[in-house]
């Protein structure tokens, strides 16, 4: 069950203009959120919101970035205040994704001992993930990003 979360919906709004094809419109109110929010606010929407403008960046340092600043936020988030909003999710299964990006952002920048050490980080918290596609497709994009360490291969993904 999902509260209604007026920050949430913006979100969401933003993300979808990304998934459909519009990521100037999503950035810009992605970033509209962020202004509104700011650096201290719900640790919720820090999270989810930086997680997300760090996908609509085409520059690995700078969605690292707001990589860093999602971590930042899930290291703040308990699972009371994420219960609030989404009942029966946890915290530390934001944990592996969160890794993951900034993993492929660090080796996106050549920074392959620092790619290592938060794949090694995702790979300790791949066991709150579940057997669905979501754990499936972390469990795959944390293979494909192994092995592009492994080759010093720094070409972004298609899904970055």
């Amino acid at each position: 069950m999902t509260t209604a979360d007026p920050i949430m919906t913006r979100i969401t709004q933003g993300v979808t203009d990304f998934r459909t094809g519009d990521p100037d419109r999503a950035r810009s109110a992605l970033l509209e959120v962020w202004r509104d929010i700011g650096p201290a606010g719900d640790p919720l929407h820090r999270c989810a919101l930086a997680h997300y403008v760090a996908d609509t960046c085409d520059d690995p340092a700078e969605a690292l970035v707001w990589d860093v600043r999602a971590l930042d936020a899930a290291d703040a988030l308990t699972d009371t205040r994420l219960h609030d909003y989404h009942a029966g999710i946890q915290v530390a299964g934001f944990y592996p994704s969160l890794h993951l990006n900034l993993a492929d952002n660090f080796r996106r920048l050549g920074a392959f001992p620092a790619a290592t050490r938060h794949l090694d980080a995702a790979r300790e918290c791949l066991h709150t993930l579940g057997d669905d596609d979501y754990g499936d497709t972390i469990r795959r994009a944390l293979t494909e990003v192994a092995t592009a360490v492994t080759t010093e291969d720094t070409t972004a993904r298609p899904t970055h």
